[in-house]
């Protein structure tokens, strides 16, 4: 039997985010996107971010799983949240907070949390956590806020801008994993799946008895 290494791994993404798909399709991880329908308000907001975010992800992994064949495949569950000048801050609400809120922005720094679950059902086994990265803000006018907002991009991305999107033009620095700030630390699922036995190499397409 050969070891869990060599053995393609189902797995099922916990979340609507189109960037957390694009992420795993890029990295040629094969995935089905299952809603997880969690109630993210029923956390309170008052929590410190890194466990905020991690029981979010948590809540998203366990309401999917919960729904699955047991044994079943593995579950990754994500949140992501935008921290400046101490507040907590998710997605906007409306146009109009939107550009409020990138008024303030501008120029400035924040701290974007995204919260990790990855959950075994087969093997009944979990781990999570939180990564953290640090950006800087491009120092943009006011007719460029009004413009991006108008794009409709920020309604749909915690912290109202999305990296890997027109709002990549308006961040002028980054520190830290740059997927995470996509909705999901790639380095983290890597390491996470490692330590489980799973190599994401399997699914690349490669002939295993050729390569090194």
């Amino acid at each position: 039997m050969p070891p869990s290494s060599q053995q393609p791994f189902p797995l099922i993404l916990a979340s609507a985010s189109p960037s957390r798909r694009r992420l795993l399709e890029q990295a040629r991880i094969p995935c089905q996107v299952q809603v997880s329908g969690f109630d993210e308000d029923s956390l309170p907001k008052t929590m410190e971010p890194g466990q905020l975010v991690t029981a979010l992800a948590q809540g998203k992994a366990k309401a999917v799983g919960e729904r699955l064949p047991q044994p079943g495949p593995l579950v990754l569950g994500c949140d992501s949240v935008l921290v400046f000048q101490g507040a907590i801050q998710g997605k906007p609400t409306s146009p109009e907070e939107a550009i409020h809120r990138w008024r303030a922005l501008a120029g400035k720094t924040g701290a974007l949390y995204t919260g990790h679950c990855l959950l075994d059902s087969g093997l009944k086994r979990t781990c999570h956590g939180a990564v953290v990265t640090r950006i800087w803000f491009a120092t943009v006018d006011e007719a460029t806020i009004k413009y991006y907002v108008a794009t409709g991009e920020p309604l749909g991305c915690a912290g109202a801008f999305a990296l890997e999107g027109r709002g990549g033009l308006l961040i002028e620095a980054i520190e830290g994993c740059v997927s995470n700030v996509m909705g999901l630390s790639l380095p983290w699922l890597r390491r996470h799946l490692a330590a489980w036995g799973f190599s994401p190499h399997i699914h690349w397409g490669i002939n295993h008895k050729k390569a090194p």
